[in-house]
Formats: C-alpha cells, sequence, structure tokens
C-alpha cells in the first residue's frame, strides 16, 4: 500500500482523474466528501452517490462530512452578491480545506489535497494561496497532465452526472 492523503472531493466526476493520479503516483487516497457548500440538500446527496461510484470502482474508503450549510453561509458572509471565481469562492475553498485538515489531523493522516484544481473553471494558484498556511496540504494542480478531460472521459465511462454549476445557492442562482 502507498502512502495515505486525504483528498477533499467536490464531486464523483472530479474525483475520477484526480484519484486515477494519485494511485499511479503510489498514494493512497481516503476520500473525503466535505461539501457543505452544495444547495440543496438534494444536489449534495446525488453527489455524495456518484462519488460512490467511484469509490467502488477502486475499492476506496469515503468519509462523509456533516452537512452544515448554516455553518458555510456563516463563512462566506457579506459575499452573497459576488460574482463567480470573486472573493466568495475563496471563503468557500478556505472553508471546506480547513474541515478536511481538520479531518486529517483526527485521522491521523499527515497529507492532503483537493479535487478542487481538476476543474477548469476554477484557479489552481487561488486554491494553492487559501491553503499555504494549513500544515500537510500538498499542492498538486490536478488539471495537469490533462487531468480535465480525463475526468470528462472517465465521467462518461462510469456513467457519472456531471452538474452544471459549482454547487452553491449563488452560482445556481447566476446559472439561471
Amino acid at each position: 500500500m502507498g502512502k495515505r492523503i486525504l483528498l477533499h472531493v467536490c464531486c464523483g466526476p472530479c474525483s475520477t482523474s484526480s484519484v486515477e493520479r494519485l494511485l499511479s503516483e503510489g498514494y493512497e487516497p481516503v476520500l473525503f466528501f466535505s461539501d457543505s457548500n452544495i444547495f440543496p440538500e438534494s444536489e449534495f446527496l446525488k453527489r455524495y452517490e456518484n462519488l460512490l461510484i467511484v469509490a467502488r470502482r477502486h475499492g476506496l474508503e469515503v468519509i462523509l462530512d456533516d452537512y452544515d450549510h448554516e455553518a458555510w453561509r456563516e463563512a462566506v458572509k457579506g459575499h452573497e452578491e459576488d460574482r463567480e471565481h470573486g472573493e466568495r469562492c475563496s471563503l468557500c475553498f478556505r472553508f471546506n480545506l480547513l474541515r478536511t485538515a481538520a479531518k486529517a489531523r483526527e485521522l491521523g493522516i499527515d497529507e492532503f489535497t483537493t479535487t478542487l484544481t481538476v476543474s477548469r473553471f476554477k484557479s489552481s494558484a487561488v486554491i494553492f494561496g487559501v491553503a499555504e498556511d494549513l500544515e500537510g496540504f500538498q499542492r498538486i494542480d490536478f488539471k495537469k497532465k490533462d487531468g480535465f478531460n480525463r475526468s470528462v472521459q472517465l465521467s462518461r465511462e462510469y456513467g457519472l452526472y456531471r452538474q452544471d454549476y459549482c454547487g452553491c445557492e449563488f452560482s445556481l442562482r447566476d446559472r439561471r
């Protein structure tokens, strides 16, 4: 077995190529679904169910964090009207990565990272910036090595649901 790493996962599709890459690099990923930003809760559950499909294919452990949308709302309070990719997104990334760092410590896992960097719609530099002070965070840009396109391909192969908005109610509102 490889070195354990806690992988914060935003959805099944983004986990596909991220998991594949970590496994190819000798890691043993533990998947952590901590996404209280996702709205509504039915969407949260749909994304979680699709993550389970990926986890089963690879025989990986999945940890489901508590859904605490109110705590997330408090973390982004005052930024409800920000544009997508603005300060609200940075606060959201920070919220999820703080929870991931705490879970890694609780589990005794020295390293953690996030699938958020696989998305062509998210800045890896911003994600790295909000996590730079978190002990154990690994700066892995899953977009590299054609990660995004590979995630699309694997999502089709696995028959996964691919959402058409980031996840929060504000991105859902703006999409409409």
